[in-house]
Order: structure tokens, then C-alpha cells, then sequence
């Protein structure tokens, strides 16, 4: 594949250095390439992730998605290619300084991972008791106020498995929120929920976007979703980032495979779900 043109790379990326922190990007992602074993998964990958936005990275089942998000954070390390956060190459902190380095993110999982054995404020304290040396008192506040601050009073002495899935993501939600990470990433928030829970799940996303002022990265392939809650979308095709910015953008290319792909998904050429649409 040849170089992007100007126009094309400066949606897919932005125009300063990826070394130096910028004002407008957040999560910056040159030349990466990871494969596992003769398994080529991404080849090449330039994205960059827009700081206290709502970005989502779009593809199909299969396409990397999860694979390169675990790269922000060093979960995995790529064949080749750089990770800048906020100035800082990734790659080459040592263990103490990632592991203070990953307090920057929050994760919310696709099943939310929640410690069935624990109750909801056991298992929002759990991160806390882990990485802090808060007082059992200062625990019990800080969980307690992101509880409430979700909706989700009173729940914290029942168990992951008498709540709703959609009330699961809200806990793992609150848990990820405990240490005030400045990234929060979403595995497939809405995977396995009905459209009045997913509606509820996006809705709980932009408002953690805007109460806690945190850059948030969604991984999705729920096209209602996307569409309700991106401020911008990278779609993620063939190992590499086929196009990227806002969703008029995204909806608006020319590009056969994602006219393609969000045809056949439902959404019709201003970003909206076309009628009958997913």
C-alpha cells in the first residue's frame, strides 16, 4: 500500500511531532506492526487517539481491534512501531515506571469482569485496596461517590450476579473510575445487551466523558452505538487504519470498504441509521 495523500493522513493522524505532547492528542501510534507467531494482525498502524473525546476504532470481528488498545498501555509489546501517551514513549519505561504509567487508564470489559465472589463495593474497592493506601473510610467514600455518581445507590452490598448486564457495565464502569484514570477504554460495552440497555450504556459513556474529563477510546462494531456517541472513529481494516475522523467523515467516504461496511451495517450517507438499519 502507498503513502496516504496529505489530505487523508491528516484525518488519520495529526500534523506535530508524536514525540511532544500536544494539546489535541492524547494517545499517539506510529509504524506499529505486531503478529503472533505467522499471524500478521497489524502492519504498519499510524492512529491517533483525540484527548477528552469519545473515539471509537471500528472493524469487523477479527479485524485487531482489541489487540491494538492493549498496546496503549503495554499489555502487549508490538514487532516494531512506537506508543507516545502525553509525550511519553511507552516502550521504553522500565517496570516501575509502567507500572505507575498504566494508573493513566481505567478499563471497562466487554462482561465487565467482575469477581462474582465479591459485592459491588467490594469490587470497586478492590482497585483501590490494590494500588493506594487510602484509609478503609477513604475507600468506602471515593466508591460510594462514583456508585452514586452512575446511579447506582444501594447496590453496594448485592452481588455481580443479581444486577442487570446492563448494571454490571455500571460497576465495572465504577471500578475503573476509582483511580481516577485520565483514559478510560471500552471492550465492546454493549455486546450482549438489548437497545434500551445499550441506549442506557452509551449514555453512561458520554457522561463520563463530560463529568470526569477523560479521553475515552470504544471499541465497537454496534453501529447504533457508534454513531450516538463518537466524536470521532478510526475504522480498522486489512491491519491498518483505513480512515479516521468524525463520524460525518467516516459516513461521507468514498472509500469502497467502509461505504461497504456501513451500508451493510445500516447507516446511510449523514452518519445516521438508515430505517430498518441495525
Amino acid at each position: 500500500m502507498g503513502a496516504p495523500d496529505h489530505d487523508r493522513a491528516t484525518e488519520i493522524i495529526g500534523l506535530t511531532p508524536p514525540e511532544q505532547p500536544d494539546p489535541r492528542w492524547q494517545v499517539r501510534v506510529r509504524g506499529l506492526t505486531k503478529s503472533f507467531g505467522t499471524n500478521l494482525v497489524l502492519d504498519n498502524l499510524d492512529l491517533d487517539i483525540e484527548r477528552g473525546k469519545v473515539n471509537v476504532i471500528l472493524g469487523a470481528s477479527g479485524a485487531g481491534k482489541s489487540v491494538l488498545i492493549k498496546h496503549f498501555m503495554c499489555l502487549l509489546r508490538p514487532d516494531k512501531g512506537h506508543i507516545w501517551v502525553d509525550g511519553t514513549d511507552v516502550l521504553s519505561l522500565g517496570a516501575q515506571e509502567l507500572a505507575k504509567f498504566r494508573r493513566k487508564f481505567g478499563l471497562v470489559f466487554q462482561f465487565a469482569a467482575l469477581f462474582d465472589s465479591l459485592t459491588v463495593e467490594e469490587n470497586c474497592a478492590f482497585p483501590l485496596k490494590e494500588h493506594t493506601k487510602k484509609s478503609a473510610s477513604e475507600i468506602r467514600d471515593i466508591v460510594g461517590d462514583r456508585l452514586g455518581a452512575l446511579g447506582l445507590q444501594g447496590t453496594q452490598k448485592k452481588y455481580p450476579g443479581e444486577l442487570s448486564g446492563g448494571m454490571r457495565k455500571r460497576v465495572g464502569l465504577a471500578r475503573a473510575l476509582v483511580l481516577e484514570p485520565e483514559i478510560l477504554m471500552y471492550d465492546e460495552p454493549t455486546t450482549g445487551l438489548d437497545p434500551l440497555a445499550t441506549r442506557n450504556v452509551d449514555e453512561m459513556i458520554l457522561d463520563a466523558c463530560a463529568r470526569y474529563k477523560v479521553t475515552s477510546v470504544v471499541i465497537s462494531h454496534d453501529m447504533a452505538s457508534v454513531f450516538r456517541i463518537a466524536d470521532r472513529i478510526a475504522m480498522l481494516h486489512n491491519k491498518r487504519i483505513l480512515a479516521a475522523g468524525t463520524a460525518e467523515v467516516i459516513a461521507g467516504s468514498t472509500d469502497p470498504f467502509v461505504y461497504e461496511f456501513l451500508r451493510a451495517s445500516g447507516v446511510s450517507a449523514v452518519g445516521k441509521l438508515a430505517e430498518g438499519g441495525a
